[in-house]
């Protein structure tokens, strides 16, 4: 047992003992918060894209459960109406996908009891992984018990995509009574969330430095390198932030 978890125990004694459908309530109750309205809001926008772009109300569902994570999501509309092939395509949403992977191998060590974990709860855990439920769960998960860390992230992930599922329908409805700017507005208001969350969940200085040269590499990779901004960015910036921090941690040590 880790320092984390005889914690979490000494806090809460009793919860080992809690059954995991409580748990999983407990998750779909946290589903409700600022983070999700957040989320909601930019699925709004994208349901004005989707029926820009010609897709059915089925079709932007489908989507929006099966992909589920935003920018992928938004990949695969763009190839759609550009008239990409299908293998073009899937190129394209695995490459804006798989800055995911890291993210779920960091989650499954948390939530994964030794022993007792299956694979297929694994997997189903790891489809709700995007940066929204990501935050959360890393803040919130290392301070509950160690068994009730999966059904308390199964039921708030299933919940934040349950909510963001039914507002993407009702807003692919409705969104031709809005005007343009303001369906624009809420889908750049991921983006902005997205950074808040990240820096506010940062616990390494590496983090926010990565977070600040990010944000000064961005732009100019935009401008000149247009289609590679945002791998030249992750890798270039991420391992000017990773030297970096190596560098100043030496300085503090010797």
């Amino acid at each position: 047992m880790t320092a984390s978890d005889r914690s979490a125990s000494a806090k809460t004694p009793l919860d080992p003992l809690v059954p995991s459908r409580v748990w999983v309530l407990r998750g779909a109750f946290s589903a409700i918060s600022i983070p999700a309205f957040i989320l909601s809001a930019a699925f709004v926008g994208y349901a004005g894209l989707a029926r820009e772009t010609g897709l059915t109300l089925i079709e932007t569902l489908a989507m929006t459960g099966l992909v589920w994570a935003l920018p992928s999501i938004v990949v695969l509309t763009g190839a759609l109406q550009s008239g990409m092939g299908m293998i073009p395509a899937a190129i394209a949403v695995a490459l804006a996908s798989v800055r995911l992977m890291p993210m779920t191998m960091a989650l499954l060590p948390i939530i994964k009891v030794p022993g007792k974990t299956k694979t297929w709860q694994l997997l189903l855990a790891s489809h709700f992984v995007a940066v929204t439920a990501w935050v959360f769960a890393m803040r919130n998960l290392p301070e509950l018990p160690r068994e009730a860390r999966l059904p308390f992230f199964l039921g708030f992930g299933g919940a934040l995509t349950g909510f963001v599922f039914c507002i993407t329908g009702i807003a692919y409805l409705l969104v031709e009574q809005l005007p343009q700017v303001v369906a624009g507005a809420l889908f750049l208001l991921t983006p902005i969330y997205f950074l808040c969350s990240l820096w506010g969940a940062a616990r390494l200085g590496a983090d926010k430095v990565a977070l600040a040269v990010g944000l000064v590499l961005g732009p100019v990779f935009y401008v000149y390198f247009p289609g590679l901004d945002l791998l030249l960015t992750g890798v270039i910036g991420g391992t000017l932030a990773y030297v970096g921090s190596r560098f100043m941690r030496k300085g503090l040590l010797s």
